[in-house]
């Protein structure tokens, strides 16, 4: 894999925190303005490793296939849902106007937005989880949400996918 384009940006406000984030294809490292080239080249190295590390734990590896999206279904359906959750089919389709994913009980099939592709592990696992219940009961009724909040995460992930939505302008809320 390719080194990513460094752009280092030293500032005499700084003291002693170093830091670095993404800004399009060029990772940005703010250093302060008093150290050495030495210093700065170590410094580098070591936010791009930090930077990685940091990307390759938040990227959920379903992400990566419709095949590993089934895969983890069967994961979280055996950790949540008892193992009773059997999607035939669960696979990523193009963006939804207004949902994140849906589920077609009668048929077992689960399309999940792709718009979820680079969302945290924890959120994309709450939305599988929420479609592997439909499989169990199909409304939204409290049946359904005793199984959905077996997931620990669901409330934290239910406020960042509406933060998301709400940040992104798409109107998607919760069923």
């Amino acid at each position: 894999m390719a080194e990513p384009r460094v752009e280092v940006r030293r500032s005499p406000r700084r003291r002693r925190m170093v830091s670095a984030y993404r800004e399009g294809d060029t990772v940005v490292v703010l250093l302060p303005a008093r150290m050495t080239k030495g210093e700065e080249k170590h410094w580098v190295a070591e936010m791009l490793s930090r930077l990685q590390r940091s990307e390759t734990r938040r990227k959920s590896p379903a992400r990566t296939s419709d095949e590993a999206l089934m895969a983890r279904c069967a994961e979280l359906s055996a950790r949540y849902l008892d193992s009773l959750a059997e999607p035939v089919s669960v696979r990523w389709v193009p963006p939804m106007r207004t949902r994140w994913a849906s589920c077609t009980p009668t048929e077992g099939t689960i399309r999940v937005s792709e718009r979820l592709r680079d969302v945290p592990p924890w959120v994309l696992d709450y939305v599988l989880v929420h479609e592997l219940a439909h499989l169990l009961v199909p409304g939204h009724g409290k049946d359904f949400w005793e199984w959905v909040h077996r997931y620990p995460k669901t409330e934290r992930a239910m406020g960042y996918l509406e933060g998301l939505s709400a940040a992104a302008g798409l109107g998607i809320t919760e069923d």
